[in-house]
């Protein structure tokens, strides 16, 4: 067990210094920040004397080496264009992409898992197959879409819901900001969470269903119906339990997904979270911010895979190590 985790821990951090580097790499191509730092009025001593101070006159192995070492002691640098320091602003952004995550991905895995088991269950039914069909919107339609027409629907028709922004928050524990606790920060999270996770909440149904079918057509499920037992305690223990096994690994992806993916739906609601503040932050060439938010998500979505890894390991008793013959299976 100590060996499986020493290796998967240093697999996630070569993937971590990978990612890091390819990013780093990709901002030579996105513009020179100078440009957007000075006005019209610059002269080639005020470049040159820009590019010292904030480093971009070193070689580019000294420009990565320098910001890993930085990241290293959570230091990002200053915004470009803001002026402030990259983990303040982070901080500050950061509750509103963790609350929309966290919603999105408790609505994929409990609508997803419990339709799943339904269609499976009832697969002949009509209840089941209209699920079915109408889960080939949420696979089809691009996220940026479906935000758009759930506006349209639900604010501007029938005037239920907020369509941008997030509402009234509060603060909690210094710098954390929650919506939880007010009217209109419940109402504004509403949409942007099922946008985020309409796509992952349908994988995830279709893929339930798909093994809750293969495990029902399994020996064992035969002989526990022929044992007399109860149909709830054969689907719901018997078949639920041996399906989830595969599914955990597909839903930490989808998880990690969700977090790196709310940029998409952050820009369309105008949510306040570390997604638009990348977008903004392209459009500025504000490489610290930029380069802060890529490793902040791949640290996120790094973390997330390890801990699928190591559940999956200590669920699924195959890939344990056989103590007898000191082999894995």
């Amino acid at each position: 067990m100590l060996a499986y985790i020493i290796r998967r821990v240093a697999q996630s951090v070569l993937v971590l210094l990978v990612v890091g580097l390819v990013a780093f790499s990709m901002f030579r191509f996105v513009g020179d920040p100078v440009d957007n730092m000075l006005g019209q009025e610059r002269t080639q001593a005020d470049i040159e004397r820009l590019r010292e101070t904030l480093g971009l006159d070193q070689p580019f192995p000294v420009q990565y080496w320098r910001f890993l070492e930085q990241a290293a002691q959570g230091n990002f640098g200053l915004s470009y264009r803001q002026g402030r320091e990259v983990g303040d602003i982070l901080l500050e952004r950061l509750p509103a992409t963790l609350e929309l995550a966290f919603v999105s991905g408790i609505f994929a895995m409990v609508a997803g898992i419990g339709l799943g088991v339904f269609t499976a269950i009832r697969r002949r039914g009509v209840a089941a197959n209209a699920i079915m069909t109408l889960s080939l919107v949420g696979v089809s339609l691009p996220t940026f879409l479906i935000g758009i027409l759930l506006i349209y629907l639900f604010s501007v028709e029938l005037g239920w819901l907020p369509s941008f922004g997030r509402g009234a928050v509060t603060s909690v524990g210094g710098w954390w900001t929650t919506g939880f606790l007010t009217e209109s920060g419940l109402k504004a999270l509403i949409l942007p969470a099922i946008t985020l996770g309409l796509y992952q909440m349908t994988l995830i149904m279709r893929l339930v269903r798909t093994e809750m079918l293969e495990v029902l057509r399994q020996d064992y499920i035969r002989f526990a119906r022929a044992r007399g037992l109860r149909e709830r305690a054969i689907n719901f223990h018997h078949a639920l339990k041996n399906t989830l096994v595969p599914v955990i690994t597909i839903t930490g992806l989808q998880l990690g997904s969700i977090i790196a993916f709310a940029i998409i739906t952050e820009t369309v609601f105008q949510w306040p979270g570390v997604g638009l503040l990348f977008i903004n932050a392209i459009q500025f060439v504000d490489i610290p911010v930029m380069a802060a938010y890529l490793m902040l998500i791949s640290v996120m979505f790094v973390g997330i895979n390890l801990i699928v890894d190591l559940l999956y390991f200590a669920i699924d008793p195959r890939l344990r190590v056989d103590r007898t013959s000191g082999k894995t299976t």
